[in-house]
């Protein structure tokens, strides 16, 4: 702990360690083993677990559970049955119950909610929202920050104050002010609506962009979004209240006042429209390389769109949703837009120009001499075989697999964070996706 800042001499104090109540934030903080006897203690005190906490039997006049424990016995029964009958009745509940919230986590786990479900289990006592509390602090975040995959498959939900902390919204802020650019003097910052941003602000856009260029962000509950990164994860994926609470409020404020320090502001309210205004070929053109632009920076760091830059750049839309999806350089497939989290899947030409833009370690995973055969055969990278990695990349970022000489062998998704590449000996660390040959 006190590695990355935190103060090991002022723990959290929490209650009961073997309680259910807290086994969402204990996953979440990188516990993946519990050995618990509180289900017996409990039922020897005469105590029930229930997803809020503990109860005594001898205040219920009902179970408030259906577990089946609960449903074959009324309280009055429960209290009616022998000691030893008793302990073990109760116990088996306690289990059912621990069980259950096992479950919940790993359906939140697969589904991408365990911080929403960290947060809701929160709600329901004070010392777990004096730890969420603590865990705010920024040291801690760029801890979390490194474990937290680029993206989700469900949109990430507003649950209350912690939210605006949660890892992979720290990542994004950070990456917003590192990473994005601002091209004109000034800025339009227009109010949060409806997505896609684009779609609705057409009007706005035609009048800005047939004027006099300007930087156009709108200002969401989530925090500032540039309107070339309307599509990308979370600002297009999140659903958040158009009122949230005072502490959110103040740091989107923040990271809004940090972004627009270098440009002259303009806040506009302008008058709903009820149609999206026709864009004409020229403005499109230039919205759709201004968000090509505006994502590799963000996905790849900044000025990675001067690689773009080194000849003719041509976009492929859906014909079914005119969303961009190929972008090829001088005729070469460089990357895809997913959409399910409106990011890019490098292809083997993009690999190439990031390897040639970025000094090593940048985007790299290094694999031992040995592995490198099976690379360029199409096989994904063993944790085993990783001798270094860049320590930026984060599980399912993009990434370049080198030699120890730097030669590029393929493109592929990392699984892992980059210590647990160098630390694990066994499991997949890059799942390849195209050889170099």
């Amino acid at each position: 702990a006190s590695k990355q800042g935190m103060n090991p001499s002022k723990p959290v104090h929490l209650f009961g360690a073997g309680h259910p109540l807290i086994f969402p934030l204990a996953v979440a903080l990188g516990c993946d083993l519990f050995d618990s006897a509180a289900y017996a203690k409990y039922a020897h005190d005469g105590r029930m677990i229930f997803p809020w906490g503990t109860e005594k039997l001898s205040n219920l006049t009902e179970l408030p559970c259906c577990c089946p424990i609960c449903t074959t016995h009324t309280a009055k029964e429960l209290k009616n049955l022998p000691a030893q009958q008793l302990i073990t009745q109760l116990a088996k509940h306690n289990l059912y119950i621990s069980y259950q919230e096992i479950n919940k986590i790993k359906t939140a786990l697969r589904q991408g909610t365990l911080w929403e479900l960290v947060e809701q289990q929160a709600q329901t006592n004070p010392h777990l929202q004096h730890a969420l509390k603590y865990l705010q602090q920024t040291p801690i975040k760029q801890w979390l920050e490194k474990h937290e995959r680029i993206s989700k498959k469900r949109a990430l939900t507003y649950t209350g104050p912690h939210t605006i902390h949660q890892p992979i919204i720290y990542r994004t802020h950070q990456r917003l002010l590192k990473n994005h650019h601002l091209t004109q003097q000034d800025t339009i910052v227009l109010p949060d609506t409806t997505k896609p941003y684009t779609h609705h602000y057409t009007h706005q856009i035609h009048k800005i962009h047939t004027t006099k260029p300007a930087n156009i962000i709108i200002t969401s509950p989530l925090g500032p979004i540039p309107i070339e990164l309307d599509e990308m994860y979370p600002f297009a994926q999140h659903v958040f209240p158009p009122q949230t609470d005072t502490d959110t409020t103040e740091h989107t404020n923040h990271i809004l006042t940090q972004l627009l320090k270098t440009t002259n502001t303009i806040y506009w309210k302008p008058q709903p429209t009820t149609t999206p205004h026709q864009l004409d070929e020229q403005t499109t053109q230039t919205l759709d390389e201004n968000k090509i632009h505006a994502l590799i920076n963000m996905q790849f760091g900044k000025n990675t769109n001067q690689i773009l830059k080194k000849g003719k750049l041509t976009i492929i839309k859906s014909k079914n949703t005119n969303k961009i999806r190929n972008i090829l350089l001088n005729q070469q497939h460089i990357l895809s837009m997913r959409a399910t989290d409106g990011l890019f899947t490098l292809k083997k030409a993009g690999a190439q120009l990031l390897h040639q833009h970025h000094k090593k370690p940048s985007l790299r995973v290094e694999v031992h001499d040995d592995a490198a055969p099976f690379i360029k055969d199409g096989k994904s990278v063993f944790a085993k075989f990783v001798t270094n990695c860049d320590k930026n990349l984060r599980p399912y970022d993009e990434c370049l697999i080198v030699d120890k000489n730097d030669t590029l062998l393929a493109v592929g998704r990392a699984l892992l964070t980059p210590d647990e590449m160098l630390a694990f000996t066994t499991g997949v660390a890059v799942k390849t996706r195209e050889s170099i040959t």
